[in-house]
Protein backbone atom coordinates (compact mmCIF):
# COMPACT_ATOMS: atom_id res chain seq x y z
CA UNK A 1 0.00 0.00 0.00
CA UNK A 2 1.49 3.32 -1.05
CA UNK A 3 0.14 6.77 -0.19
CA UNK A 4 1.75 9.47 -2.35
CA UNK A 5 1.63 12.56 -0.15
CA UNK A 6 2.11 14.91 -3.11
CA UNK A 7 -1.20 13.60 -4.50
CA UNK A 8 -3.04 13.73 -1.17
CA UNK A 9 -1.94 17.32 -0.49
CA UNK A 10 -2.97 18.76 -3.84
CA UNK A 11 0.59 19.04 -5.14
CA UNK A 12 2.02 20.96 -2.19
CA UNK A 13 5.76 20.46 -1.75
CA UNK A 14 6.01 22.37 1.54
CA UNK A 15 3.94 20.77 4.28
CA UNK A 16 3.54 22.81 7.44
CA UNK A 17 1.26 23.28 10.39
CA UNK A 18 -0.89 21.09 12.59
CA UNK A 19 -4.12 21.89 10.72
CA UNK A 20 -2.63 20.77 7.40
CA UNK A 21 -1.29 17.67 9.15
CA UNK A 22 -4.73 16.79 10.49
CA UNK A 23 -6.23 17.33 7.04
CA UNK A 24 -3.73 14.86 5.58
CA UNK A 25 -4.39 12.45 8.46
CA UNK A 26 -8.09 12.41 7.52
CA UNK A 27 -7.19 11.79 3.87
CA UNK A 28 -4.81 8.97 4.82
CA UNK A 29 -7.44 7.28 6.98
CA UNK A 30 -10.02 7.54 4.21
CA UNK A 31 -7.56 6.16 1.62
CA UNK A 32 -6.48 3.17 3.72
CA UNK A 33 -8.41 -0.03 3.20
CA UNK A 34 -8.50 -2.79 5.79
CA UNK A 35 -6.15 -5.65 5.07
CA UNK A 36 -6.60 -9.38 5.66
CA UNK A 37 -2.89 -9.89 6.29
CA UNK A 38 0.00 -7.74 7.52
CA UNK A 39 0.56 -4.92 5.04
CA UNK A 40 3.06 -2.06 5.06
CA UNK A 41 1.47 1.34 4.37
CA UNK A 42 4.16 3.53 2.86
CA UNK A 43 3.81 7.28 3.27
CA UNK A 44 5.68 8.29 0.12
CA UNK A 45 7.33 11.71 0.48
CA UNK A 46 8.57 11.86 -3.14
CA UNK A 47 8.69 15.53 -4.27
CA UNK A 48 8.04 16.85 -0.74
CA UNK A 49 10.76 19.43 -0.05
CA UNK A 50 9.94 20.50 3.51
CA UNK A 51 7.72 19.21 6.32
CA UNK A 52 7.53 20.84 9.72
CA UNK A 53 7.48 19.01 13.04
CA UNK A 54 3.89 20.06 13.75
CA UNK A 55 2.80 18.69 10.38
CA UNK A 56 4.73 15.46 10.87
CA UNK A 57 3.30 15.03 14.38
CA UNK A 58 -0.30 15.28 13.17
CA UNK A 59 0.05 13.45 9.84
CA UNK A 60 2.79 10.82 10.19
CA UNK A 61 2.73 10.01 13.90
CA UNK A 62 -1.03 10.51 13.98
CA UNK A 63 -1.52 8.07 11.11
CA UNK A 64 0.90 5.52 12.55
CA UNK A 65 -0.88 5.61 15.92
CA UNK A 66 -4.35 5.50 14.36
CA UNK A 67 -3.43 2.67 11.99
CA UNK A 68 -1.88 0.54 14.72
CA UNK A 69 -5.00 0.97 16.90
CA UNK A 70 -7.70 0.74 14.23
CA UNK A 71 -6.32 -1.21 11.26
CA UNK A 72 -5.11 -4.48 12.78
CA UNK A 73 -2.88 -5.42 9.83
CA UNK A 74 -1.66 -2.02 8.56
CA UNK A 75 1.90 -1.04 9.46
CA UNK A 76 2.90 2.51 8.42
CA UNK A 77 6.42 3.42 7.30
CA UNK A 78 7.84 6.56 5.67
CA UNK A 79 9.52 6.42 2.27
CA UNK A 80 11.59 8.59 -0.06
CA UNK A 81 12.35 11.38 2.41
CA UNK A 82 14.24 14.41 1.18
CA UNK A 83 17.23 15.17 3.45
CA UNK A 84 15.49 18.20 5.00
CA UNK A 85 12.36 16.17 5.77
CA UNK A 86 14.41 13.26 7.13
CA UNK A 87 16.32 15.63 9.42
CA UNK A 88 13.12 17.21 10.78
CA UNK A 89 11.41 13.85 11.30
CA UNK A 90 14.47 12.27 12.93
CA UNK A 91 14.84 15.19 15.34
CA UNK A 92 11.14 15.12 16.18
CA UNK A 93 10.91 11.37 16.89
CA UNK A 94 14.15 11.35 18.91
CA UNK A 95 12.92 14.16 21.18
CA UNK A 96 9.78 12.19 21.98
CA UNK A 97 11.59 8.85 22.37
CA UNK A 98 9.83 7.37 19.37
CA UNK A 99 10.93 5.42 16.30
CA UNK A 100 9.65 4.72 12.76
CA UNK A 101 10.64 2.66 9.76
CA UNK A 102 12.09 4.65 6.86
CA UNK A 103 13.12 3.37 3.43
CA UNK A 104 13.51 4.15 -0.20
CA UNK A 105 10.68 2.84 -2.33
CA UNK A 106 11.12 2.25 -6.05
CA UNK A 107 8.53 2.56 -8.79
CA UNK A 108 7.75 -1.16 -8.50
CA UNK A 109 7.31 -0.80 -4.70
CA UNK A 110 10.66 -2.49 -4.10
CA UNK A 111 12.06 -1.52 -0.69
CA UNK A 112 15.71 -0.52 -0.30
CA UNK A 113 17.74 1.23 2.38
CA UNK A 114 15.34 0.29 5.19
CA UNK A 115 16.37 1.73 8.54
CA UNK A 116 14.90 3.03 11.77
CA UNK A 117 14.46 6.74 12.40
CA UNK A 118 14.68 7.59 16.08
CA UNK A 119 16.07 5.54 18.89
CA UNK A 120 14.86 2.58 20.90
CA UNK A 121 15.64 2.23 24.59
CA UNK A 122 18.22 -0.49 25.33
CA UNK A 123 15.67 -3.17 26.29
CA UNK A 124 13.57 -2.58 23.17
CA UNK A 125 16.71 -2.39 21.00
CA UNK A 126 17.97 -5.78 22.19
CA UNK A 127 14.51 -7.26 21.57
CA UNK A 128 14.31 -5.69 18.11
CA UNK A 129 17.82 -6.91 17.26
CA UNK A 130 16.85 -10.45 18.32
CA UNK A 131 13.79 -10.30 16.05
CA UNK A 132 15.96 -9.05 13.17
CA UNK A 133 18.43 -11.86 13.72
CA UNK A 134 15.93 -14.65 14.24
CA UNK A 135 13.05 -13.60 11.99
CA UNK A 136 9.68 -14.75 13.34
CA UNK A 137 9.97 -15.23 17.09
CA UNK A 138 7.70 -15.76 20.09
CA UNK A 139 8.12 -14.55 23.66
CA UNK A 140 8.58 -18.11 25.03
CA UNK A 141 11.28 -18.73 22.40
CA UNK A 142 13.10 -15.56 23.42
CA UNK A 143 12.85 -16.50 27.11
CA UNK A 144 14.36 -19.91 26.36
CA UNK A 145 17.05 -18.58 24.02
CA UNK A 146 18.14 -15.86 26.43
CA UNK A 147 17.57 -17.72 29.72
CA UNK A 148 20.80 -16.21 31.08
CA UNK A 149 19.14 -12.76 31.08
CA UNK A 150 16.47 -14.02 33.49
CA UNK A 151 13.67 -12.33 31.54
CA UNK A 152 10.40 -14.25 31.55
CA UNK A 153 8.02 -14.78 28.63
CA UNK A 154 5.64 -12.07 29.91
CA UNK A 155 8.38 -9.42 29.87
CA UNK A 156 9.52 -10.54 26.40
CA UNK A 157 5.91 -10.41 25.20
CA UNK A 158 5.50 -6.87 26.57
CA UNK A 159 8.63 -5.76 24.70
CA UNK A 160 7.54 -7.45 21.47
CA UNK A 161 4.03 -5.98 21.73
CA UNK A 162 5.44 -2.48 22.30
CA UNK A 163 7.53 -2.83 19.14
CA UNK A 164 4.44 -4.01 17.23
CA UNK A 165 2.48 -1.01 18.54
CA UNK A 166 5.19 1.23 17.04
CA UNK A 167 4.80 -0.66 13.76
CA UNK A 168 8.34 -2.05 13.81
CA UNK A 169 7.32 -5.69 14.21
CA UNK A 170 4.42 -7.54 12.61
CA UNK A 171 2.28 -9.48 15.07
CA UNK A 172 0.69 -12.79 14.04
CA UNK A 173 -1.41 -15.12 16.18
CA UNK A 174 -0.30 -18.75 16.38
CA UNK A 175 -2.89 -20.48 18.51
CA UNK A 176 -2.56 -19.03 22.01
CA UNK A 177 0.86 -17.55 21.24
CA UNK A 178 1.81 -14.55 19.12
CA UNK A 179 4.80 -14.52 16.82
CA UNK A 180 6.57 -11.32 15.84
CA UNK A 181 8.77 -10.53 12.85
CA UNK A 182 10.32 -7.34 11.45
CA UNK A 183 8.10 -5.35 9.07
CA UNK A 184 11.04 -4.60 6.77
CA UNK A 185 14.52 -6.00 6.33
CA UNK A 186 17.33 -3.69 7.40
CA UNK A 187 19.69 -2.68 4.62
Amino acid sequence: MRHRLIDLTGGQTVLSGAISGRTLLSALIAATPSSAGPTPAFLDFTAIEIATASFLREAVIGFRDYARRSFENVYPAVANLAPTVAEELEFFVRTRGDVLWSCELGSNDNVTSARLIGELDPAQRSTFDAALELGAITAPELAARFADRQIGPTAWNNRLSALATKGLLVERKQGKTKSFSPLLEMS
